[in-house]
């Protein structure tokens, strides 16, 4: 089973669009994919029609609750081979116990292994417990980013977070890739960032970008992956080729 955070310190770069629409991707390929929303903003549930209430248990609650079990929090979605542990929109950032473990033990104590191939964890952008037990959870990171100064500033943060974590803490973490969002090669400043990745963290490291599109914020808005609400749409082909590169890179080790 491999476990893929979805992060960058800076809000805005698209990792929820991006969680979504991979997860969507991976499972129409017939992998079994868990979609675990750890941002408190509680957009994945948006992006897959799911509604979610007061009542609807929450994956923020396994850091309140010691004894509360992940199978317990994991709805099916209308799409095949998919599944999500939905946010509380209402969690404080500060609840509960500081245990940076706590996500990774359930997903091995419950076996989850056995039930899905994927996890895609949405994180939020904060470096908080929330995020370390996703980094501490997964075996990859994803790291999506628009392509402006800011953005770049936001990955390079985080890649200084990156570093004590996969160094010590959870040494089986590699970055998965950065991937380009918002994309638009005719403008200068998207091309002149990507390139100062490419020039910082490697070539090798940048994903093909996802283009600008209309279709994904509309997507979102009607509680649809971007395959199922419009397929020929150029950011569903761009999830697409992403999806084919995530899995080359995680095959390839």
């Amino acid at each position: 089973m491999h476990v893929i955070a979805i992060s960058n310190r800076k809000g805005g770069t698209g990792k929820t669009t991006v969680a979504v629409n991979l997860a969507a991707e991976l499972a129409a390929r017939g992998f079994r994919v868990l979609l675990i929303d750890l941002d408190s903003q509680g957009h994945c549930a948006v992006g897959l029609g799911i509604q979610v209430d007061a009542t609807t248990p929450a994956v923020h609650h396994l850091f309140v609750d010691p004894l509360l079990k992940l199978r317990e929090i994991i709805r099916k979605t209308s799409i095949d081979n998919l599944d999500l542990a939905p946010a509380d929109l209402k969690f404080d950032h500060g609840q509960g116990q500081r245990n940076d473990q706590r996500l990774k033990d359930a997903l091995e104590r419950e076996e989850l292994h056995a039930h899905y191939d994927m996890v895609v964890i949405d994180t939020p952008p904060s470096l908080d417990a929330l995020l370390m037990n996703a980094l501490m959870a997964a075996d990859r990171v994803l790291v999506p980013y628009v392509p402006h100064h800011l953005s770049f500033e936001g990955v390079r943060q985080l890649v200084r977070a990156l570093f004590p974590v996969m160094t010590r803490h959870n040494r089986r973490l590699k970055i998965l890739g950065f991937l380009p969002t918002m994309a638009a090669e005719y403008v200068r400043q998207h091309r002149a960032v990507t390139g100062e990745v490419s020039k910082e963290f490697g070539a090798r490291r940048v994903l093909p970008p996802i283009r600008s599109d209309i279709r994904l914020a509309e997507a979102m808005a009607a509680g649809q992956p971007l395959r199922y609400y419009a397929p020929k749409s150029r950011a569903a082909e761009d999830f697409q080729r992403l999806t084919v590169e995530v899995l080359q890179r995680l095959a390839s080790g």
